[in-house]
Parts: structure tokens; sequence; C-alpha cells
């Protein structure tokens, strides 16, 4: 078998039609983690469902798989718009804990008048005004993870202080449409930082991806149109500091699947596009979860794990660890110490 230099990364949305049965999302990611997915996704949004279509909370979704499951990834969609960064915060952060470790977050944005109704903070904003707007909505919520030094706690039962408080920072965030002070109210996740996944496909989403992603996904079926794009954010990344081989990019792809679908096709293509440079991996989603998912299992993953493009088993614990991506160092801890040198 050849060596695993750069693996295959493999992500699949779990599906959400009209679904109120836990056991039924439990289902679906514990038979990625068979296949060795690195993570699964839940598509959400702020508006209404159409009618007869119902649609839970995917981060309270994902809460309630963690503990059914070991090792796979969990990442929920959620709307950066009209939501508090605060609470955002919070509620990642303990999807990392409920996880232990495996959590991380679609960051998305709304532009429509509806959502901006039901919410009832404030009308509807351009495209490019709500990528701004996540990018700071990010970037704060990177900073509230890290309001917490990793040993803020001190459970001192005897002299009674739980928290040392010089271990704790105001993050103080001024943004162009909210401000946040902190500390947070739930400690420094697992992996320091969950991972921060984006949907780069519309123009207007790549400078936040470049600049704060962990994870970029690019729907497309066109291999030149993913290694257009996978170029111009790892270029993007370059420019803003970052190590390009650290921004990986997916390609999002409808996957339709039968009984008599050739399994072997589809390891084929996905073999051609890693070979070629076009993306890094795939993020499936499937026109019917239950069934694609069963044959992508059994049968595509089987193939290109004989080829020794997709690992057999997690090479750790934390999401991560999985997308070999280093724990992030706490900048405030940082800046304490260089104080006190």
């Amino acid at each position: 078998m050849p060596p695993l230099t750069r693996p295959l990364r493999f992500a699949v949305d779990l599906g959400g039609t009209a679904l109120y049965s836990a056991a039924t999302f439990v289902d679906r990611a514990r038979l990625a983690e068979r296949g060795a997915f690195d993570f699964v996704t839940l598509d959400d949004s702020l508006g209404q469902p159409a009618p007869g279509v119902g649609r839970l909370d995917a981060l309270a979704v994902l809460a309630r798989v963690a503990p059914a499951t070991d090792r796979i990834g969990l990442l929920p969609t959620v709307t950066t718009t009209h939501t508090e960064p605060f609470h955002l915060s919070a509620a990642v952060a303990t999807l990392d804990w409920v996880s232990r470790g495996r959590a991380g977050w679609i960051a998305d944005v709304s532009t429509t008048e509806a959502d901006a109704r039901l919410i009832g903070r404030r009308p509807a904003a351009p495209l490019a005004e709500v990528w701004r707007e996540a990018g700071e909505v990010v970037d704060v919520v990177t900073r509230l993870f890290d309001s917490w030094e990793d040993d803020a706690e001190i459970r001192d039962v005897a002299t009674g202080r739980f928290i040392d408080r010089d271990k704790l920072h105001y993050v103080d965030f001024e943004g162009a449409t909210f401000s946040v002070r902190g500390p947070s109210i739930v400690p420094r996740p697992p992996q320091g930082h969950p991972v921060t996944a984006v949907d780069a496909t519309a123009p207007a989403a790549r400078e936040t991806a470049a600049r704060s992603a962990d994870v970029a996904l690019v729907r497309t079926d066109d291999p030149d149109t993913a290694r257009t794009v996978r170029a111009e954010l790892r270029e993007r990344a370059r420019g803003h500091g970052r190590e390009p081989d650290r921004l990986i990019v997916l390609a999002s792809l409808t996957v339709d699947l039968d009984a008599s679908a050739d399994a072997v096709a589809l390891a084929e293509l996905a073999a051609g596009w890693h070979t070629d440079g076009a993306a890094d991996g795939f993020h499936f989603r499937l026109t019917d979860p239950d069934r694609d998912l069963r044959l992508l299992v059994d049968g595509t993953v089987p193939v290109l794990q004989h080829r020794g493009l997709v690992r057999h088993f997690y090479p750790g614990a934390t999401l991560r660890e999985h997308l070999g991506l280093p724990r992030p160092a706490n900048r405030y801890a940082l800046a304490r110490e260089a104080t006190a040198r």
C-alpha cells in the first residue's frame, strides 16, 4: 500500500429535511465515523422553512450527537447575521466541551428581509456588508475563546478560589455593528479554537475564509473552478501572513447514488481532483443521506483506502488532530507573558 503522505479529506452533510428524531442524526454520524470521515456538517439558517418542512437547530442537534460518537468532528452552520457573537462563542465552545474537542462551526450570513423581520433588530444588508461583519464575528469569537487561559480554573476548595482572575481577559472588541467586552462565560475550549469553516463559493465570502477559516468549502462540480478558487484562497491567505497549507479547501459536491452506481467512478473522480490540486478533499451533500452515505462508506472509501489516499483510522482525539491543524496559542497568555519578562 502506498504511504499516506497527504490524506484526502472527507466530510459529509447529515441532511436535515423534516427530521425530528435524534436517533436518525446519531445513526448517520456513526456511519460516517465508521468510514473515518473527518467531520459531519448540519446545515441551518435563520429563515422560516417551507410549509410542511420542519428544521431543528443544527448546533443543538450536534450537541445531542456528540456523546453518541467518539472521533468524528461536528460542524453546525451558524448564522452570524443578527446573532450575538458573545452567545455564539459560548454555544460553540460548549459543543467543543461536550464533544471532547471535536467541534467546529460553519460561519454563514443572511441578506433577506424575511430573516431580518423574524429577528426584528435591523433591516437586511448587502452581501458584501454582512460578510465583512461575519469576518469581525469570527475574530471576536476566537478572542472570546482565548479570554480564559487554559489554566485559569483553580478550584481551590480550601481558599474558596475558583478562578485566577489574572488569567481572565477582557476582549474589548469594537466592530462596525456590535461591541463585546468579555470575558466569555465558558472556559477555553479543549481545542483552544474549535475549527472554523466558511462556504467560500461566493466571492464576497472569500476574504473572510482566507483571513480566518481553517476550512473553506467550494460548491462546484467543475475541477477547473475548484482549482482556481483554491489557488485564490491560498494566495489570499498568504497575503494575511498565513501558511497556505493551513487552509484546507474542500470541494462541496452534490452526490446522488443508487445500488447500481459505480462507487469506483466516484473514487476515481476524488483521486483525480486531489492529485491535480483541485481540492484537498470533498464535502458531500447527499440526495438520499441514508442510502448514499452507506454506499460511500462501504464502496468509495474502501477503494480510496486501498490506494493509500484515505486513512483507515483517526490519528488523534480532536478534530484539529484529524485535520493536521495545530492547537492555537492563547493570544492573551502570550501578551501577559511578554509583559512579565
